[in-house]
């Protein structure tokens, strides 16, 4: 994932926290902040200790990066994704995660229709 697409510190962590808005399921927790003045999306991932070692954390954030990367044309520009990872995610495998993913996207109306 390039840099222009990343959310690396700590007070813009903290104004999609307090200035965004959240939508979740049993898995995720995604806060959405919208930025008119930025051309494409920006995405911060937070997975906690509680959920498992290193190993684990980063299999998960490896799983998120590569769901957005496949959805990039259908997630809506201008906005700061920062996505929390819940319990369960520990045990999903790939799939799973990204209908999960795409689930809570859709509940924060954050993905673009798809016309077939």
């Amino acid at each position: 994932m390039k840099k222009a697409f990343r959310i690396k510190k700590n007070d813009d962590f903290q104004a999609v926290f307090k200035k965004g808005k959240s939508v979740a399921n049993r898995q995720f927790v995604i806060y959405i902040l919208n930025k008119e003045e930025q051309k494409n999306y920006r995405l911060g991932l937070s997975v906690s200790k509680k959920i498992g070692n290193a190993v684990v954390r980063n299999h998960i954030k490896r799983y998120v990066r590569q769901v957005f990367h496949e959805l990039s044309e259908h997630v809506v520009p201008g906005k700061d994704y920062v996505i929390i990872a819940r319990k369960p995610v520990a045990v999903m495998d790939y799939h799973t995660v990204k209908k999960s993913l795409e689930h809570v996207l859709r509940l924060g109306k954050c993905l673009k229709s798809r016309e077939k």
